[in-house]
């Protein structure tokens, strides 16, 4: 019983964890609710492979934790040289502008 009451808080902070990367307002707060639905799924498939008595829930959820932290941390990466590029072009159009 207790188990199952478990499974369904996950479940809730899954879907408040959905609406804060729908809402943002940044991109750096979709990316941490991402992956905190990641971390939380995690949790979900151990608790369910304890609820069913299956424990190679446990290596599949050890596999998608490394998949999310990889993922996160690729995305992050993504958006930090993104950002640097966008400056370096914006700091280059401004030279341009003062040029007969």
């Amino acid at each position: 019983m207790m188990s199952l009451a478990a499974v369904a808080a996950l479940v809730v902070t899954v879907l408040l964890a959905l609406i804060r990367a729908y809402l943002g307002p940044t991109v750096y707060d979709r990316v941490v609710a991402v992956n905190a639905i990641g971390t939380m799924t995690v949790l979900l498939i151990a608790a369910v492979g304890f609820l069913m008595g299956r424990p190679e829930f446990l290596d599949i959820a050890l596999v998608y934790a490394l998949i999310n932290f990889i993922g996160t941390i690729a995305v992050l990466r993504y958006i930090k040289r993104r950002r640097a590029r966008d400056a370096e072009e914006a700091e280059r159009a401004e030279g341009t502008e003062g040029a007969p």
